[in-house]
C-alpha cells in the first residue's frame, strides 16, 4: 500500500513504525473472514481492512472524528486478522499506535473518560481492586442477577510449596488474576514443584501494563513494565531460568517488553532480556517430561477455550490441548475456535453489547460437545465466560494440579 504520511508523524519513531506496517498491507481482505466484529456487524469499517484504511487517513493528516474512534473502539484487538494475513501485517500494533493519536485528537464524552480512567486506576492495582472485589463477593447473594454474575465467587487459597529445587522460575502474579483467580498460580506452583521446579514470586511486581497500554495510556503502561523488570531483575541475575506467565493475555504483553521499551536507554537491554525469558505456562510444561500425568484425567470430558492471546497473540496453537489429551482428558470439539469470546481485556466493560453477543455464540459452541466444564488459559476469558453460562470455567492448570495431586 502506498502511503503519504505527514512530516509530523514521519519524524517520530511511532510514525515510522506505523508507516512500515501500513505499507505491508495489500488490502486483500482475507482478514475480514476471521474478524469477529465484521462477522457480527457486516460493516467494512468494522473489519481490519476498513480500520487500516481509516488509520492510514489519520496518519496522512485527515482529522479523526467520533466515527473513526468508534470503529477503533469496537475492535477487540484479538489479532485473528494477523493469523490470517498473508502479508504479515502487524495490525494489533498499528491499532495501538492509531488509538493514541485519535485519543489526542477526539475528546470523549465525560462518562467514557471517567470509566476509562477508573479502569486504569483500579484494575491494575490489587491492593485497591482486591478489597473492592471481596466487598462485592460478600454482597453477592444480595445483588441483582445480572450484577451477581459479574462478581466471581471467592477462590480458596492454599499454601504454595516451599521446597528448594535446583531449578527456579519467576511468576507474574498479575493484577486482576492475583485477586480474582489466585488458584491459578497456586496450582501452577504445585504442578511445577512436582516436576522439580521452584516458582518464585518476587515482591514489587504488579500489572503487566496491558490495561493502560490498550487504553492508550502508553507512558503509564511503560511505568508498570519498568516496575516489573526491576522486581524480576535480581532473580534473573541470580540465574532464574524464565518468567512463567499463566495468563495468556499478560504473556503476550511481557513478550513485547523488548519492543515497547526499545527506545528507553535505561531499560532497553533489560526489557529485551525479559522478553526472551518470558514463557507462557503452556510452553513451560510442554518442554517438561509429563509422562507421570498420563491417563490421570481419564473419564473427564472438557471443552478447551483457546484465548485469542494464546493462539493469535503468542501463536501457541494446540499445545494446551495436547497436554490435556496426553493427561487423559477427553476434549470435546469446538467449532470456530479462532473467534474471540468477547472478553478482550476491558472490552467486555466498554463494549458490553458486542461482548455479550460474542460470548453467547462462544458458549453455545463450547457447550455443543456436552463437556462437564470449560477450561481456558486467560483470567479475562475465564471470568467473562463464567459470568454468561452455566458450565464451570476454570484455568487448565487447575485440572492438571487436581489430577497430579490425587495421584501423588
Amino acid at each position: 500500500m502506498q502511503t503519504h504520511l505527514t512530516e509530523q508523524f514521519l519524524n517520530t519513531p511511532e510514525g515510522q513504525e506505523a508507516d512500515a506496517i501500513l505499507r505491508a498491507c495489500v488490502h486483500c481482505g482475507f482478514c475480514t473472514a476471521t474478524c469477529p466484529t465484521y462477522q457480527l456487524l457486516g460493516d467494512e469499517l468494522d473489519g481490519p481492512r476498513g480500520r487500516i484504511y481509516q488509520l492510514k487517513q489519520v496518519f496522512e493528516g485527515v482529522p479523526a472524528g467520533r466515527s473513526t474512534q468508534l470503529h477503533l473502539d469496537r475492535c477487540l484487538s484479538c489479532r485473528a486478522c494477523e493469523t490470517t494475513c498473508p502479508s504479515g501485517v502487524r495490525y494489533g500494533r498499528l491499532a495501538d499506535l492509531g488509538r493514541e493519536v485519535i485519543e489526542r485528537q477526539v475528546a470523549r464524552p465525560w462518562r467514557q473518560r471517567i470509566l476509562r480512567y477508573a479502569l486504569r486506576k483500579v484494575l491494575p492495582r490489587p491492593r485497591l481492586f482486591g478489597p473492592l472485589l471481596r466487598l462485592g463477593q460478600l454482597a453477592r447473594p444480595l445483588l441483582p442477577t445480572a450484577l451477581r454474575a459479574r462478581v466471581p465467587p471467592a477462590q480458596p487459597v492454599r499454601p504454595r510449596p516451599q521446597r528448594p529445587h535446583p531449578r527456579t522460575l519467576l511468576a507474574l502474579e498479575g493484577c486482576v488474576q492475583s485477586a480474582a483467580t489466585p488458584a491459578t498460580n497456586d496450582a501452577a506452583a504445585r504442578v511445577l514443584d512436582r516436576l522439580g521446579i521452584r516458582l518464585l514470586s518476587p515482591a514489587g511486581q504488579g500489572c503487566c501494563g496491558a490495561v493502560s497500554h490498550h487504553l492508550s495510556a502508553s507512558n503509564e503502561a511503560l511505568d508498570y513494565m519498568r516496575a516489573n523488570i526491576d522486581a524480576w531483575w535480581p532473580a534473573i541475575e541470580d540465574g532464574a531460568e524464565a518468567i512463567v506467565i499463566s495468563a495468556s493475555g499478560c504473556a503476550t504483553v511481557v513478550k513485547d517488553y523488548g519492543h515497547l521499551l526499545r527506545h528507553d536507554p535505561a531499560y532497553a537491554d533489560k526489557a529485551a532480556r525479559v522478553s526472551l525469558l518470558a514463557r507462557d505456562l503452556a510452553e513451560v510444561l510442554a518442554a517438561e517430561d509429563l509422562s507421570g500425568l498420563s491417563g490421570l484425567g481419564a473419564g473427564r470430558r472438557i471443552a478447551f477455550h483457546a484465548p485469542c492471546t494464546l493462539q493469535h497473540g503468542q501463536r501457541i496453537v494446540g499445545v494446551v490441548e495436547r497436554i490435556l489429551s496426553d493427561a487423559g482428558f477427553e476434549l470435546s470439539p469446538v467449532r470456530d475456535a479462532h473467534l474471540c469470546c468477547g472478553s478482550a481485556g476491558t472490552y467486555s466493560i466498554l463494549q458490553p453489547e458486542l461482548a455479550q453477543r460474542l460470548r453467547a455464540d462462544k458458549l453455545s459452541k463450547l457447550a455443543a460437545g456436552a463437556p462437564e466444564l470449560i477450561a481456558t488459559a486467560n483470567v479475562g476469558c475465564q471470568l467473562h465466560l463464567q459470568a454468561g453460562g452455566t458450565l464451570p470455567v476454570r484455568h487448565w492448570i487447575e485440572l492438571l494440579d487436581e489430577a497430579s495431586g490425587a495421584a501423588s
